[in-house]
């Protein structure tokens, strides 16, 4: 019989080498014998179920099991600004409560701790809980690097889509709300089969609701319908979204992308603040990380002056980022999305590829016109252009 290390059997079942030990540890893998320190894996083992599902689970004869109150529970919880981690742990004890500390760790930046929560729930029967570590394991595993393991957690959301015709409404609907995530966050075409919105939002709860506005606002955002976004924004606002910071920090920030575009930074700053007012209480920061080159150095303007050592923790939730979601995002789509520049000479290029001039660049970022020129200056080199035309091929859409 042909033996696996446990480095080699984490990559071909896309876990942590951790993981695998423990589940070696609890005799849950056939097969395995310990030698010395390590252990030998038969090649065609199979990767284990969740170790944390109930006995009931466990006794129920079906795989789409979908229980909404496991579905993303933190996104979909009210709780007023400063009580977020209070809001997880006070959850039931088991996947609920798991996923929504994971949940907190990743909207926190603290994206180890994420996707070292969500792990376990990847082969969940419970598919509330799997959905919901799918995406959190894709998105955390950007940040720290591990692309492989982003992409993994990104597949087996498209293969719940697939397999989504098949199952109950809800079932269908929860695949629909974390696919459409999982695509539109990281501007990749939407995948095959996933129906329109407004066929899965009734059925969603009110706070995933929310988010999967936010998402759907997102989309119109990249289609360059920014008009049509700002007033989904505002209006999914005022139906009371506000009540779920999760979803109503997304909503703000989209709705800062839209009314920079549209030239609006008074009503681009409002909306900024108003995230801002919303996540500081529990330092919710990763979303300002994550949209970063999307804000119109609106980070810069405002959050900068006044809370210097908060953005200096933006920028760095922004280069974890960006670096894992440009080796996704680029490959992919072919477009190639500058990754050499600093936050800065990104931010200052957004605007002049979207047509700003160097004083109202200068005036909205606080700093020279000089400074501004020396910034493009600066990134044409390092892109190799001669225009700043040729910097929209490098900037995000």
């Amino acid at each position: 019989m042909k033996y696996l290390t446990v480095r080699e059997t984490a990559e071909k079942w896309n876990l942590s080498v951790r993981m695998v030990q423990q589940f070696c540890t609890q005799g849950r893998i056939p097969g395995a014998q310990k030698f010395g320190r390590s252990w030998a894996i038969p090649a065609d083992a199979g990767k284990p179920q969740d170790p944390r599902l109930s006995r009931k689970q466990e006794e129920l004869p079906t795989a789409r099991l979908l229980d909404q109150t496991n579905l993303m529970p933190l996104m979909n919880t009210p709780f007023q600004p400063g009580q977020c981690l209070a809001a997880a742990q006070a959850m039931e004890e088991g996947p609920q409560r798991d996923i929504a500390m994971a949940e907190f760790h990743y909207f926190s930046g603290q994206p180890e701790a994420a996707a070292r929560e969500a792990e376990p729930y990847l082969t969940s029967a419970d598919m509330g809980a799997k959905l919901s570590a799918c995406l959190i394991y894709a998105y955390a595993n950007l940040s720290v690097g591990e692309i492989r393991r982003a992409k993994f957690a990104l597949g087996e959301l498209n293969a719940a889509l697939a397999a989504a015709g098949e199952q109950s409404p809800q079932f269908r609907a929860a695949s629909a709300f974390v696919a459409a995530a999982g695509a539109v966050l990281l501007h990749l075409p939407l995948p095959e089969g996933l129906s329109d919105a407004k066929d899965f939002l009734p059925l969603l709860p009110t706070g995933l609701r929310a988010f999967a506005l936010y998402v759907q606002a997102h989309y119109l955002y990249l289609t360059g319908s920014y008009g049509p976004s700002a007033g989904t924004v505002e209006a999914t606002l005022a139906m009371g979204a506000v009540r779920y910071p999760i979803p109503a920090i997304y909503l703000h920030l989209v709705a800062v992308m839209d009314y920079m575009s549209l030239k609006q930074t008074d009503q681009a700053k409002a909306h900024l603040l108003a995230a801002w007012d919303l996540a500081r209480p529990d330092d919710l920061i990763e979303g300002f990380g994550e949209h970063h080159g999307l804000l119109g150095g609106m980070l810069e303007s405002v959050i900068k002056p006044d809370w210097p050592e908060d953005f200096k923790r933006i920028i760095d939730i922004t280069y974890r980022f960006s670096a894992g979601w440009r080796r996704v995002h680029n490959p992919q789509t072919g477009h190639d999305v500058a990754d050499a520049l600093t936050t800065t000479q990104f931010a200052v290029c957004m605007l002049a590829a979207r047509g700003w001039n160097n004083q109202n660049i200068a005036q909205h970022l606080h700093i020279s016109t000089n400074t501004v020129k020396s910034h493009i200056f600066q990134a044409m080199r390092i892109l190799q252009v001669g225009t700043r035309k040729d910097l929209k091929r490098y900037m995000l859409r």
